[in-house]
């Protein structure tokens, strides 16, 4: 059976790809890996555009606002596809807009 390291390091040893014998089972294992790692770059891409969005925010750059939009827009993608929950883009939206009302108050 072929092993892969699924980069856990060169300490770790190697892990082998399925644990299932039932073909169905199998192709559940590959089928949860792929949608796993579709999550993670989602999750990545927009807790990246968040970072953005406050850095902005903080400098008080005029992008800001096109910035946190874009992230509230990435947000609202992830939970339409099961990334993240509703209310969790919902509540990361609405933390990134009080940070940029400050900030338009403060102006």
């Amino acid at each position: 059976m072929p092993t892969r390291d699924f980069g856990r390091g060169p300490a770790a040893p190697p892990r082998c790809i399925h644990l299932a014998n039932i073909k169905s089972a199998k192709k559940d294992i590959l089928r949860s890996r792929r949608l796993r790692l579709r999550n993670l770059n989602w999750k990545s891409r927009a807790k990246t555009e968040i970072r953005k969005a406050r850095v902005a925010i903080a400098a008080g750059q005029p992008g800001a606002l096109a910035l946190s939009r874009h992230a509230s827009r990435l947000l609202d993608k992830a939970a339409a596809k099961g990334v993240i929950h509703k209310r969790q883009a919902a509540r990361r939206k609405s933390r990134l807009a009080r940070r940029l009302a400050t900030l338009a108050v403060s102006s």
